[in-house]
């Protein structure tokens, strides 16, 4: 079959990653930046969408590339409600629930609405998604918390997660399917899964305070502690949330979330700095522990990726304490780019169908 162009779009905080793939190849790959006072008119997150789709198109414009060439528009999925692991062809159901004002408020909803918006301008172009961070495939007895009001859910870097699986699997001539995994990504976030012939059926929740503390998140939290933070009447609830997602972890303790200037700190000699990087990395062995019990000890391969995963001190303290259960592979970074692209091209192709949001 003849090359098929496929615009990948990756919105974040602060930035929106784009790239064009000739099926698999990369031809083009940018990272628009989005200043403060750019976004800070936007009450919503999705009230962005129009500004952000707009500096795409020029972007494209400048490089040359025509977008009515392009056959597929992909996007990084939101938080939508919880969904099987797949690719997805945004309709409207999709659109509608993202921009619904009772959504929780991420920069990865506009992923899919950009992404409708721009193929519904190309005659013949489809949008889909792939992977998004609520897939759940937990099994029901992860879900229980201890009381019924509360629900351990899943949200996960669904994506990376199961494109490093995947890659794992082909490169030893396995199928995912077949497989039982364990996926740590380390990055801002950190989540730990245990991936059974396929399915994700145990993953902390890393988005807002489950699981190892990561370079900007606390993770779990003494309860009893929190409790009476939240009642001290020192903090507001913003306030509280910004202690846990982003001013939590390597930045509270150590004032940066930077894994690489950490480590040149303890280089250096700095103790503390040894002490906190040390925690973070048990924290993480501890995860990948339970996860070998949810796998019942049957586990093929341990898989460390995301960004941390090309710190080397910090991949030596974790599998000095897991090298025990199964053998470690270590795929540093995250190619979300890739990953999508593979993804909606999978659907083009036939090797897999698309999925109906409803």
């Amino acid at each position: 079959m003849n090359p098929l162009d496929i615009l990948v779009i990756n919105p974040g905080s602060t930035s929106t990653k784009i790239a064009v793939f000739q099926n698999t190849k990369p031809v083009f790959q940018k990272s628009l930046r989005h200043s403060v006072d750019e976004l800070k008119h936007f009450k919503q997150v999705t009230e962005q969408y129009e500004y952000r789709k707009n500096t795409i198109l020029n972007e494209l414009k400048n490089a040359g590339i025509d977008i009515m060439e392009i056959h597929l528009v992909v996007g990084r999925g939101g938080l939508l409600k919880p969904i099987e692991s797949g690719v997805y062809r945004v309709n409207q159901a999709m659109i509608d629930d993202l921009m619904r004002e009772n959504t929780q408020q991420h920069a990865s909803n506009l992923g899919a609405i950009i992404a409708f918006d721009l193929a519904n301008m190309i005659p013949g172009a489809q949008a889909f998604i792939a992977d998004p961070i609520v897939v759940d495939e937990l099994q029901d007895i992860a879900r229980l918390t201890g009381h019924p009001d509360f629900q351990r859910v899943s949200v996960f870097h669904a994506l990376n997660h199961k494109a490093v699986a995947r890659s794992y699997a082909s490169s030893i001539g396995e199928k995912y399917e077949d497989l039982n995994l364990i996926v740590a990504h380390l990055g801002g976030g950190i989540t730990v899964g245990a991936h059974c012939k396929g399915k994700v059926i145990d993953v902390n929740q890393g988005l807002d305070g489950e699981g190892p503390f990561s370079p900007e998140r606390t993770g779990t939290l003494p309860v009893g502690q929190l409790i009476g933070v939240c009642y001290s009447g020192k903090y507001t609830e913003t306030e509280v949330r910004k202690m846990v997602v982003g001013q939590g972890g390597l930045v509270a303790y150590l004032g940066t979330s930077a894994a690489n200037e950490v480590e040149q700190r303890i280089a250096a000699g700095d103790q503390e700095a040894r002490k906190v990087y040390e925690a973070m990395a048990y924290q993480v062995a501890k995860e990948i522990g339970a996860c070998s019990v949810v796998l019942k000890g049957q586990v093929d391969a341990i898989l460390l990726t995301g960004g941390i995963a090309f710190n080397e001190l910090f991949i030596q303290l974790v599998t000095y304490r897991i090298a025990w259960i199964a053998p470690v592979r270590v795929f540093p970074g995250e190619d979300e780019m890739r990953a999508l692209a593979v993804n909606a091209l999978m659907v083009a192709t036939g090797e897999t169908d698309p999925k109906d949001y409803a």
